[in-house]
């Protein structure tokens, strides 16, 4: 519930804090001492629009803190942790209203935003009066009620469910359809890429292998000649060492005749010729392992070739030509075992349409009943309102095809204010004080249903009086065993039931200005006010006898 509102700066408000205890209390004062100052004021903490005309003249900004005691269960805690707002102790909602129109929001000292604030506050209060702007103006509200009041609350959170699980199971089918028409396309592509890249037959690596192989050969190919002829010139027929051989042989007889002379050319001659052997040795060595087949350097390039030429082709490096084979035969499975999966999927969504219909029409069948039972129960408060003509109707249309979230029905109060005339929507049909009671009347039907903490009653006695104010006063009373209630009043019979009571007045500041003051009065006053409201500005005795008797009948 409420229990402090602060205001700073608000019109006519320089400086006020009021506290609020359970049960109904009642604002009362004469016309323009600032009662929708206060409404207004509470508004604004509440998430309201904000307007740069609220800010008090020659301030800078204006501020509003709503205070609410609120139990630990309640929807507004679980709101707020879900929205990482601290909601340990006290809920406090403020409101900054600057002159040139911009405001700041805040709940428990943290800055959010005003749609934040805003729902905040429509879990916390409910303010119903002559405007259909206040309350209860959404057709999913009424549908929302109606649940409340016919305790369907967790049957139409299956129906959610089974709605989400029904539109899951829908998308699935969708999706897996999009895939294997995409795969239906590309499947003759697919099946002519997977027998190329078969034959291919490409292995991790082999890129790399083959031209290592191809620069070895064409290097070796290179050099052959070379090889050859270097080769043939020391074992072909014109070989200089056989004759060298000779020539050796013949300085060696003659050497031990002139040692002195060809002692060190013989010596020489003799290592030329070693050294010639080697090299011959040597070049038939390198010739044996530098034979290779002319048609396997062809066999390699061709490779390499069919090898890049497939990777330019499927825009894939050749290494990941292997993986690109497996990836597209698992898409030509996935295309051939997708009709099964499809028809498993289709399967699915079918069983689930299927508990969503069944719960879905179970739940219109008690909600019918619930809204049958709430126009009884509507209507049997309307007498005593001085609607005893008009008629609470709840209209239901269920269309099985048009699956939501919430089922298959739309609801919306509608009101027939007198006999002959049409039915229709409560906030365009009913005048703005048949609004109120209507309204009225359904909260008294609802009680502690589907309510917020607090509800605020703005001048819905409005243009009666006699019995049926009193009877508008017994309802409230009876509503605030249940939920705290303010109400703006001129009907004495109200302020009469009222367990709170906070007289509202203008008082002069200065020659040119005036502010709006606000205090809570206790019985002896309480009297006197409401024998001013019942006399006008001359009290007479009777009019405080007949006070008196109002508040000893109302305790």
């Amino acid at each position: 519930m409420l229990v402090t509102l602060s205001i700073r700066d608000i019109v006519l408000i320089d400086r006020l804090d009021l506290d609020f205890t359970a049960g109904m209390s009642v604002l009362t004062g004469e016309t323009g001492a600032g009662k929708s100052i206060l409404l207004d004021s509470l508004s604004l903490a509440l998430g309201a629009r904000g307007d740069a005309d609220l800010v008090r003249h020659g301030e800078a900004q204006g501020q509003v803190t709503a205070v609410f005691d609120v139990p630990a269960g309640h929807p507004v805690r679980g709101f707020l942790k879900e929205n990482d707002v601290d909601d340990d102790g006290d809920v406090i909602l403020r409101r900054i209203q600057t002159a040139d129109g911009r405001t700041r929001a805040f709940v428990n000292d943290q800055p959010v935003s005003a749609g934040l604030l805003r729902q905040a506050g429509s879990l916390l209060v409910e303010i119903h009066g002559q405007h259909d702007d206040r309350a209860l103006v959404d057709p999913e509200s009424h549908r929302a009620l109606i649940d409340v009041f016919g305790g369907l609350t967790g049957e139409a959170d299956a129906v959610a469910s089974a709605y989400s699980a029904f539109k899951a199971a829908e998308k699935a089918v969708t999706d897996h359809e999009k895939r294997i028409e995409a795969a239906r396309n590309e499947a003759d592509y697919l099946r002519a890429s997977v027998d190329e890249l078969r034959q291919l037959k490409p292995e991790q690596g082999e890129e790399e292998q083959l031209a290592a192989r191809r620069t070895d050969m064409m290097a070796v190919e290179k050099i052959a000649g070379d090889l050859n002829e270097a080769f043939e010139t020391l074992n072909g027929t014109a070989s200089p060492i056989p004759e060298l051989a000779s020539l050796l042989r013949r300085l060696e007889r003659k050497a031990d005749q002139v040692p002195h002379l060809l002692g060190a050319p013989v010596r020489h001659l003799a290592e030329a010729l070693d050294q010639l052997e080697e090299t011959r040795g040597g070049l038939e060595t390198a010739l044996r392992e530098t034979e290779f087949d002319p048609r396997e350097l062809e066999n390699v390039e061709e490779r390499l070739f069919a090898l890049r030429a497939a990777s330019r082709k499927y825009s894939v490096p050749v290494e990941e030509l292997a993986g690109l084979c497996e990836r597209m035969s698992t898409d030509l499975s996935d295309l051939d075992a997708g009709e099964d999966k499809l028809a498993a999927l289709i399967t699915a969504a079918g069983q689930a349409r299927a508990d969503y219909d069944k719960k879905a029409a179970k739940l219109s069948d008690k909600r019918r009943k619930a809204a049958k039972a709430l126009e009884k129960a509507v209507e049997v408060e309307l007498p005593d309102l001085k609607l005893e003509r008009a008629k609470f109707i709840v209209e239901f249309v269920s269309d099985p095809e048009n699956r939501g979230r919430s089922g298959i029905d739309q609801l919306e109060f509608h009101v027939q204010t007198n006999p002959g005339t049409k039915p229709g929507p409560m906030m365009k049909v009913a005048s703005g004080g048949e609004l109120s009671r209507f309204l009225l009347a359904l909260k008294v039907s609802l009680a502690d249903k589907g309510s917020a903490p607090t509800l605020v009653f703005d001048e819905i006695d409005t243009g009666v009086g006699g019995a049926v104010a009193e009877a508008i006063g017994l309802r409230l009373a009876r509503l605030a065993g249940s939920v705290q209630v303010l109400t703006v009043t001129h009907a004495p019979q109200v302020a009469a039931r009222a367990e709170g009571h906070f007289l509202i007045a203008k008082e002069a500041l200065k020659k040119d200005r005036v502010a709006t003051r606000v205090q809570r009065i206790g019985d002896d006053h309480r009297s006197e006010e409401i024998a001013r409201m019942l006399a006008g500005s001359v009290i007479t005795e009777e009019a405080r006898a007949a006070a008196r008797r109002l508040l000893t009948a109302a305790e």
